[in-house]
């Protein structure tokens, strides 16, 4: 029986011993009367592609040290997680995964480019406990429909956000929500976000009529469900019928009161900095007028290598400015809400190899937590609100100057303003440890299951047990 399993068993048969009136005639407890952690609010940040050195190097760029931002403190859970896939397919073999080796990859330099995982596989991973092939999203090695945690905060009356970066049916957005054997059907995917899911927000780029500097351009609308969607969504008329080659497709019920809820659809910038504060639509349709990405693709020049050196692009929104949007519409849900929001270009920026973008993309993801945090603080509280931070595998393998003796060495500061000594690797994602950080109820269950040790990072949690833990508080649908 795999680990995780009988984790999960052990916890049940823990917290059913604990319900009162067991050994007595009293009635037994409700579900949420249960002695478990129980968050009305989860808020899921994914750095894609982020490591440890990318967080490393965002803060000596920024700040000039080490450990500056809110989640690297005390009052925060830390650990590190491991972000292997099942297998891959190729050439119509399934070539399974070895998992991670702590004490290989300190030894063998190489070691990290081998049986890493694609966003694909790790957003389904973190969203619904269970690892699979690579490029599956929602779906099992078996062919099967996999659960997400958004369809348990459905079950439970809550409201469901996903927010981005990158295009709205790209892997990560896509592997919290959607059901598909393979990440590169754009279209279909983001048909069965607009008609099959409930969410209640989604927020990304993927414009098909900007280009990646925010300028007017006709692109492609794979990544909104094509152009006959598309006409029919920026309509904003309230329809919850669209036609699509000869079938009609109707929206779902997201606010369950037995009523189909069309989207409101937006993409100005000052849309998104509006609805940040004051009365908001319950459904929201946000695709920012950029194409591929918010800002890390806008077009650079010689001076894009130092971060910051050209400006974002003026009319397009930051993270920043999508999470306080879609907090804002999600919070109107008296049962709460689940949110998973991803800073999905550091990942573009990696691939890259451009430490600048990568900078500017952390930089850009932290002050999107920051926000998060504030709307904590000011709107609700750490009793009830569980704020996840982590990462769904590295990339670019990202190290300091002296790899690989020492194997996997830190990014080396030379000063705030200055891009630290570093060293690219790899121009793909890699099988590293990845970060981990929670606040907030729940955090002693991640803490229960960080229990395999690496020599440098210490415990570790498997990317599964994310999504396990919290059907441990939320339940399974």
């Amino acid at each position: 029986m795999p680990l995780s399993r009988i984790k999960y068993l052990f916890l049940l048969l823990f917290t059913l011993s604990l319900l009162p009136g067991m050994y007595s005639c009293q009635p037994v407890a409700e579900p949420d009367a249960r002695d478990l952690p129980y968050p009305k609010n989860i808020i899921f940040f994914v750095g894609d592609g982020m490591g440890y050195n990318h967080v490393l190097a965002t803060n000596y760029f920024m700040e000039g040290e080490a450990g500056v931002q809110p989640y690297e403190q005390d009052d925060w859970f830390q650990v590190a997680q491991a972000t292997y896939s099942a297998a891959r397919i190729a050439d119509g073999d399934t070539i399974f995964h070895n998992g991670y080796a702590p004490r290989t990859a300190y030894e063998d330099p190489a070691y990290f480019a081998t049986d890493y995982t694609d966003s694909g596989a790790a957003a389904t991973a973190l969203s619904t406990g269970v690892k699979t092939f690579g490029g599956s999203l929602g779906i099992g090695m078996g062919g099967d429909t996999l659960a997400h945690i958004s369809e348990a905060a459905k079950a439970r009356g809550k409201a469901v956000g996903i927010v981005s970066s990158v295009p709205v049916s790209h892997a990560t957005p896509a592997g919290f929500i959607a059901h598909n054997e393979s990440r590169r059907n754009y279209e279909e995917i983001a048909r069965y976000m607009f008609f099959n899911s409930q969410a209640d927000v989604i927020m990304a780029a993927g414009h098909p009529l900007y280009n990646n500097d925010g300028k007017a351009e006709e692109m492609s609308a794979r990544y909104v469900g094509g152009w006959e969607i598309w006409e029919q969504m920026v309509a904003n008329d309230g329809r919850t019928a669209f036609s699509f080659e000869g079938e009609t497709l109707y929206v779902r019920d997201a606010s369950g009161d037995g009523q189909p809820d069309p989207w409101h659809f937006i993409d100005a910038r000052e849309d998104f900095q509006a609805m940040a504060s004051g009365p908001a639509p319950g459904r929201v349709l946000g695709v920012a007028r950029a194409y591929s990405t918010l800002n890390q693709g806008r077009a650079r020049g010689e001076e894009a290598e130092m971060p910051f050196a050209q400006p974002f692009n003026e009319d397009v929104p930051t993270l920043v400015e999508l999470t306080k949007a879609s907090l804002n519409v999600l919070a109107s849900n008296d049962q709460g809400f689940f949110v998973m929001i991803e800073g999905g270009a550091i990942d573009w920026a990696s691939h890259d190899n451009h430490l600048g973008r990568v900078i500017e993309e952390q930089a850009d993801f932290n002050q999107s937590i920051i926000a998060a945090i504030e709307w904590v603080e000011n709107h609700s509280s750490w009793d009830e609100t569980l704020i996840i931070v982590t990462s769904d595998h590295e990339c670019g393998y990202l190290t300091g100057p002296m790899h690989p003796q020492p194997v996997k060495d830190p990014v080396v500061n030379r000063g705030r303003g200055e891009l630290p000594e570093h060293q690219w690797n790899h121009t793909s994602h890699t099988n590293m440890l990845v970060p981990f950080y929670a606040k907030g109820p729940g955090v002693e269950l991640f803490d229960f299951f960080a229990d395999e040790v690496d020599p440098r990072r210490g415990p570790f949690i498997q990317n599964t047990e994310i999504a396990q833990a919290i059907f441990l508080m939320w339940g399974r649908p």
